[in-house]
């Protein structure tokens, strides 16, 4: 799975201490169906707590409380995405079609397969992905739809609308190993509607609607606790690092070969177009997943539920290539969503290929895996809620000349030692992109009475760039406790007023 690939050989980021996070969090394994490939696709609990897992290879099995897996579909393709749908009903995204499975008889197994909605296109190329769905407050469906890649051409027969737009004709593109994909851009979209998210309204009965463009290989979508809509990208062409958009209706967010979908689209091929006009065009992202420091294939968005204190209602990503989650805590600066992000259960303990997320009824975190023979891994494991949390950065408050860092618990002032940074990235056709711009920023900290908030004035903000905040000593609790993930990276879109 290329989204998986785009960067095996980059260096892993450093680990915490692997027992200090796995002591604060221990990870146990969850037994899977015996001779089925747990690889996985999509996972979601039930309104009555049962665990339902959609499989990469096209199972979908329902854990029992009890422990036992009963099976309730098969035969799916390829499915990556999973969430239930009223009493005995799942739906599955697969990746020709967004699926219905019903359980009609009352007894365990999907009955009845029922296409919701399969309007998009396919052309035959290896990584046309489909993610999601991710129900809206709306009640409305909404799913993520990869581009094609350069490393393949298509097929002579392909579904749906061939888009011209581009220099590589379809002649070309069906050569098979004669294609030269460069031709095609890095990523590409010629059938619709690839590199976009979609809104299927009323479970399919009304007609599917292009919600936004610009997307890559969108592997993570899903709402926050407030109901906005988050998608994150993998890094590679038009993505400096990967990106954590919130998604608005009509927005543009940044892959330009999605542009050709827009209803009225006259500009020609958009990977043509001046990299100002693409500036102008497109959404900030309201987070950055730093490259190789963080995450260098962000996953599947979860809501911390209210077990996890003051985590509640934050974000938690998963993670293919290193053995590491990454949180998100957000924030509304001059109506604009934007934040901070943190290495989450930094340990080696959790392996990685983590892949698809799920909060139980009693607020354990489970996380599937998968790997499809590139960077990854395989099986389920859980992380029970703690009963106290580690000592952590909660969030970062943006000051008008400064940051305010807030700690889940009070720390030590004389050990603190804050070293802040500011950097960004390139936005350019080019795959990837090195930190540029980078600046030490002098700050002289203040501690609060209480010892859990932290004061950084800074002389400067800069709108655009990540402003990244670590802690060089990491045994700054009052107790010598450890500060588990000791570094934040926040991306300013809006200055605050």
């Amino acid at each position: 799975m290329i989204l998986f690939a785009l960067t095996l050989f980059a260096a892993a980021p450093k680990a915490a201490p692997a027992d200090a996070w796995a002591e604060a969090m221990p990870i146990t394994k969850v037994e899977t169906p015996a001779k089925v490939d747990d690889q996985v696709g999509g996972m979601t609990f039930l309104d009555d707590g049962r665990l339902a897992v959609a499989f990469h290879r096209g199972e979908v099995f329902i854990r029992e409380k009890d422990g036992t897996w009963n099976q309730f579909a098969e035969g799916l393709h390829e499915p990556l995405g999973i969430i239930q749908d009223g009493k005995n009903a799942l739906i599955v995204m697969q990746r020709p079609e967004l699926t219905r499975l019903e359980d009609t008889t009352g007894k365990g197994k999907a009955n009845v397969y029922r296409t919701l909605w399969d309007g998009f296109g396919m052309s035959g190329n290896y990584h046309e992905f489909a993610f999601g769905p991710a129900r809206g407050p709306d009640g409305a469906l909404y799913v993520a739809l990869n581009l094609a890649s350069a490393g393949d051409g298509v097929f002579k027969e392909i579904r749906g609308t061939w888009s011209e737009i581009g220099k590589a004709n379809r002649e070309q593109m069906t050569a098979g190993k004669g294609f030269k994909g460069a031709l095609a851009g890095r990523m590409y979209s010629r059938v619709p509607y690839r590199g976009c998210v979609m809104r299927i309204p009323n479970d399919g009965k009304g007609p599917a609607e292009l919600y936004a463009t610009g997307f890559r290989s969108p592997d993570g979508i899903g709402f926050d606790a407030d109901g906005r809509l988050m998608v994150n990208d993998n890094q590679g062409d038009w993505r400096g690092s990967s990106p954590l958009h919130f998604v608005t209706k009509g927005s543009f967010n940044g892959h330009p070969a999605s542009l050709v979908w827009t209803p009225g689209w006259n500009q020609g091929d958009p990977l043509e177009l001046p990299i100002d006009t693409l500036e102008k065009m497109r959404s900030q992202p309201g987070g950055i997943f730093i490259h190789v420091d963080l995450s260098n294939s962000p996953t599947q968005p979860a809501i911390f539920p209210a077990q996890w204190g003051p985590l509640a209602k934050q974000v938690v990503f998963g993670e293919m290539n290193v053995a590491r989650l990454v949180r998100f805590a957000g924030e509304e600066v001059q109506g604009v969503y934007q934040g901070a992000m943190f290495p989450f259960l930094d340990t080696k303990e959790l392996r990685n290929g983590n892949h698809r997320l799920a909060f139980s009824p009693e607020g354990a975190l489970l996380v599937g895996k998968t790997h499809l023979s590139w960077a990854g891994n395989n099986g389920i494991v859980q992380i029970n809620a703690p009963q106290k949390l580690p000592l952590l950065i909660e969030r970062v408050h943006l000051l008008k000349q400064g940051f305010e860092v807030h700690f889940t618990e009070p720390v030590n002032g004389d050990t603190l030692q804050p070293i802040v940074k500011r950097f960004r990235y390139k936005y350019h056709a080019i795959y990837g992109s090195p930190k540029i711009d980078t600046d030490d920023l002098p700050t002289t900290p203040s501690l609060s009475a209480d010892g859990r908030t932290l004061t950084l004035p800074l002389t400067e903000i800069r709108e655009g760039f990540i402003h990244e905040i670590r802690f060089a000593k990491t045994a700054c609790g009052q107790d010598g406790r450890p500060l588990l993930g000791p570094v934040a990276y926040y991306q300013v879109v809006k200055q605050a007023p």
